[in-house]
């Protein structure tokens, strides 16, 4: 049985190991430098990272389970435009990871669609994202969801540069 929940702060360890191995299937093999990698993980899917992300009132995550076991999450950041300005309209959808052996389960859809109803909600105007540009598994979902690209966007891991293209949507 598949559940989809809003996760809590006794999920931080799941989502946390979540962000890594799905980062990994998804953008492990861009990067070059392995290192780089290790940091970013300590850096932004620490446990006490995740801990410090769902405590703010401005981020909203869920955690979806088949059966007991945790298989992916997403997170959706409030009050957020591009880095060029900030805008109380905008909602930025962070984050949305399952796990390779479920994605044909279309999960990924099910999470899209609650996150998108509570960004409307929320009477958010514009959702936006990124995705790196070589990640065509991504990229073909989020445009299946109606988003346009709207530029990129600078994306370091370690001291290399991942060029991630801008995506918005209008709610």
């Amino acid at each position: 049985m598949i559940t989809i929940r809003r996760a809590t702060i006794t999920d931080a360890t799941y989502i946390a190991l979540l962000g890594r191995v799905t980062y990994t299937e998804s953008h492990g093999n861009f990067v070059e430098n392995k290192q780089n990698l290790l940091d970013f993980y300590k850096k932004y899917y620490s446990v006490t990272q995740i801990k410090t992300e769902i405590n703010d009132e401005n981020n909203l995550f869920w955690i979806i389970f088949s059966d007991d076991l945790p298989i992916g999450f997403a997170k959706l950041t409030l009050n957020i435009d591009t880095e060029n300005n900030t805008n109380i309209d905008f909602c930025k959808l962070q984050r949305l990871y399952i796990l390779n052996d479920f994605i044909n389960l279309k999960i990924g859809s099910q999470l899209q669609e609650i996150i998108l109803k509570k960004a409307t909600d929320l009477n958010f105007k514009t959702i936006w994202l990124t995705a790196y540009y070589k990640n065509t598994k991504g990229l073909k979902f989020y445009k299946k969801y109606g988003f346009k690209e709207a530029g990129s966007i600078d994306f370091y891991v370690g001291e290399t540069n991942y060029e991630n293209l801008i995506f918005s949507k209008d709610l």
